[in-house]
């Protein structure tokens, strides 16, 4: 048994963090206030004050979430999906002629025309290794003479060449006989937690719950004995037997994407988008592809986004979302590996053309080979007045210095002014403000969001659960973007980044610097030197005179999604 396979849950996942906080703190404490509740939020009731007593109207707000796709049946996100007004469901034809047919609460970029859908993908790195190897290894190269695409494409194959041939301990202590390991593992979890939930009479159950329960027979007792050995050790007594056990199997495809990597330095990765999908991936005007089927049985990433942004409030179900009018419109592009930049610029490209003025994108990579076309996608969002809020990452970087697609930053020059890097805090009684994982930056991350032990919608019969990540982090920064929108609606794009950024907080005293024991003030990892507050974004917002044209608004409405 490697070390890998000893360390179970300890690594952060791309996107996702399954490993629990050191201390407890309360479901949904990321909305709370300080001074009112004692944890470290956003001041979401208190924001709702504010504009209740402003008696202002509610505007619905149109929210695209990027990601692995949403649960559709969730009883608090089925009542909020966009739905498209130009296309109607299950008739098989693209009505409105947008080339994606049945496409009603938004596609699946990552879906074949035959119904199947990709699931695993190989990493960006190893496809730019051996889709550039033949263009650029072993060849002199006079960079001054290089234009500035031309540049961008060699030093990304250079660097991939040299991670590709470098030693990297993490990938090579992974092997597919831990793997197997954790699958074994996993089984036997499921089968002790069936065991457990029919002898406790309870669907589900915590650590602490467990660990109080007094067995009655052998089989209860060794079930007992290992998932409770293994919640322990892995600071998960607060979370329950659904939420351990769905964490351990996103730890074990984690581990199969690194496994995927490591082999992908002995030969070529597998097509697995292409046998799929089957489009011309290096041809951007071949955009007909995909399906309709946004779920796609791989969407809890996505489905614990959408309900951060937006679950039904006051409904008495789970949980509440940060914004109380919003829609949401659902685009798959996420498979368990890295995501392709046509996927991406498409993504972004749809949302703007049916009418989303936020994007949360909660995902990244360390390569983007096609990163015009982001660029491009990002230039015409900026045009259309649509905000773009992007995830930091979960590697402890300092992404000033380290790689992290997409980003603002255009190839040919200049840099996007419509974008929100967010980095993820903790509360500090968990042990520290700043996430342990969060990537940082003092030119590239924007702001901090609370992204540690935050509880929204699972799928799959209704489920919720606590995730960790600046993947949490991201849309919430979304959800104050929408809440503020929607009372505020003649603000600009910019306006709205401004109004984020410009009322974040300043924690008292440093903070943690992720990955370290270094104390630093938070100014040190992010432009701003601040935390979200959803108070004091509404009530900046209020001080402003919108720049938005007002023939480009929607009508007011006080429409709320169904409470049943």
């Amino acid at each position: 048994m490697t070390k890998f396979f000893k360390i179970l849950f300890a690594l952060v996942l791309t996107g996702i963090s399954v490993s629990a906080q050191t201390s407890t703190v309360p479901n949904s404490w990321h909305m709370m206030d300080k001074q009112e509740d004692g944890y470290s939020g956003v001041s979401a009731n208190k924001a709702y004050a504010f504009l209740k007593s402003k008696n202002l109207k509610s505007n619905t707000v149109l929210v695209a979430v990027i990601d692995t796709g949403i649960d559709t049946l969730h009883e608090d996100l089925k009542s909020i999906l966009w739905k498209n007004p130009k296309e109607i469901p299950g008739n098989g034809k693209d009505d409105d002629g947008n080339g994606y047919i049945d496409d009603v609460h938004g596609w699946n970029f990552l879906g074949g025309k035959d119904g199947r859908n990709v699931k695993v993908d190989s990493d960006e790195r190893s496809r730019v290794y051996y889709g550039l190897k033949d263009k650029w290894d072993n060849k002199e190269v006079d960079k001054s003479k290089l234009n500035k695409a031309e540049l961008y494409e060699y030093e990304m194959f250079v660097k991939a060449k040299a991670e590709m041939k470098g030693t990297d301990t993490k990938e090579e202590e992974i092997t597919a006989d831990d793997v197997a390991g954790l699958k074994t593992l996993y089984t036997t979890l499921q089968e002790s937690d069936s065991i457990l939930k029919k002898g406790m009479g309870r669907d589900t159950f915590t650590g602490k719950d467990l660990d109080l329960y007094v067995t009655k027979s052998f089989a209860e007792r060794r079930a007992k004995t290992q998932m409770l050995d293994l919640m322990k050790r892995n600071n998960m007594m607060d979370q329950s037997d659904k939420e351990f056990i769905g964490g351990l199997k996103e730890y074990i495809e984690y581990a199969e994407g690194e496994l995927r990597k490591a082999e992908s330095k002995v030969s070529a990765p597998k097509p697995y988008r292409k046998d799929i999908v089957g489009d011309n991936e290096n041809d951007f005007s071949d955009y007909k592809y995909g399906n309709k089927d946004i779920m796609a049985d791989f969407s809890m990433h996505g489905t614990h986004c959408a309900g951060i942004i937006g679950a039904v409030r006051g409904n008495g179900k789970g949980m509440d979302g940060i914004a109380d009018n919003v829609r949401i419109m659902a685009l798959r592009v996420v498979p368990d590996g890295d995501e392709h930049d046509k996927d991406i610029a498409l993504a972004i490209r749809y949302a703007v053309d049916n009418g989303a003025q936020i994007i949360s994108m909660s995902f990244g990579k360390s390569y983007s080979p096609q990163k015009q076309w982001v660029d491009e996608a990002f230039a015409y969002a900026e045009s259309k007045n649509v905000l773009l809020v992007h995830a930091a990452g979960n590697d402890a970087k300092d992404v000033d210095v380290a790689d992290n697609f997409p980003n603002p930053n255009y190839v040919m020059g200049g840099r996007a002014g419509n974008v929100i890097t967010v980095g993820a805090s903790a509360e500090p009684l968990s042990g520290s403000q700043v996430a342990s994982f969060s990537n940082y930056g003092k030119k590239e991350v924007d702001v901090f969001s609370p992204g540690a032990k935050i509880y929204s919608t699972l799928p799959g019969g209704n489920n919720y659960g606590n995730l960790s990540g600046t993947s949490m982090a991201c849309p919430l920064v979304a959800g104050i973007a929408a809440l503020t929108l929607e009372y505020f609606p003649t603000l600009t794009a910019k306006q709205l980044k401004y109004v984020i950024e410009k009322s974040a907080l300043q924690p008292k005293g440093d903070v943690n610097k992720p990955g370290t024991d270094e104390k630093v003030p938070l100014s040190e990892l992010s432009k701003t030197g601040g935390i979200v507050n959803a108070y004091e974004a509404v009530k900046l917002a209020a001080t402003l005179t919108g720049e938005n044209k007002k023939e480009n608004l929607p009508k007011p409405t006080m429409n709320k999604p169904n409470k049943n």
